[in-house]
Parts: structure tokens; C-alpha cells; sequence
């Protein structure tokens, strides 16, 4: 059973959450994206670190990998989300900017309990 008085806030339900399509949820003053990943759930706020854009309504995507070819190579599929505004692609799990690792956008720790999907505003 969720504990009211910490910091774990109920999101949505399991249910809620396809793959590849967030659930755009309110916790208390914030909007933040819930993402189902291969083993388990990702929270972000749906904020743009780079110019405040609603980040998680952007694409679940991958991307391309680097090489030391002439090769283009899709890579981490439903890893990313790319924002709507600029196209600045962020991994859903760290919030680390792919182009510049010193960006992040916010992200939470998530707790399932039953088939609540909780989220952990303050570490």
C-alpha cells in the first residue's frame, strides 16, 4: 500500500501506459510523461530542457548509432523521445540529452505496486 505521507505520488494505473505512447499524467503542479520501457516504466517531466517544449508528447523513437563507417544504423528503438518543438532526443530512462550529456531532462524514480503506477518526486 502506498505510503501518503512520502514522497510517492500515484500517476496512473498499468493499464494506462501502451508501449511507444506515454500517458501524460498531472502529479500535484507537474505534467510528466510515463513511458513503458522493455523491463519496467520510465517517469520524466514533460519539459525541454532546451527551450521548455512539451517534451513527452514528442516521438518514442530511436536512433541513429555512430560508427567508424559509412553506415546508418537504427539503434535503441522506444529508448528515446525526440521533442516536438526542436528534435532534441532524450533517453527516457536517464533524461541525458544525446547531443550535449551535461542537458537532462528531469526524471523520476517509479514504483509499481499492484497495477499502480507511482512516482518519486523528491530523492
Amino acid at each position: 500500500m502506498l505510503d501518503r505521507s512520502s514522497n510517492m505520488k500515484f500517476a496512473c494505473r498499468v493499464g494506462d501506459v501502451a508501449p511507444s505512447k506515454p500517458k501524460i499524467v498531472q502529479v500535484g503542479p507537474m505534467s510528466i510523461g510515463i513511458f513503458e520501457l522493455e523491463g519496467g516504466y520510465a517517469a520524466m517531466l514533460n519539459v525541454c530542457p532546451h527551450r521548455a517544449g512539451r517534451l513527452c508528447e514528442g516521438p518514442v523513437c530511436g536512433t541513429a548509432r555512430a560508427t567508424d563507417r559509412t553506415e546508418f544504423i537504427y539503434d535503441r528503438e522506444g529508448q528515446i523521445v525526440r521533442c516536438a518543438w526542436h528534435g532534441w532526443e532524450f533517453d527516457i530512462k536517464s533524461g541525458t540529452c544525446l547531443v550535449d550529456e551535461m542537458l537532462r531532462a528531469k526524471t523520476f524514480p517509479v514504483h509499481v505496486e499492484d497495477d499502480q503506477i507511482n512516482v518519486e518526486l523528491a530523492r
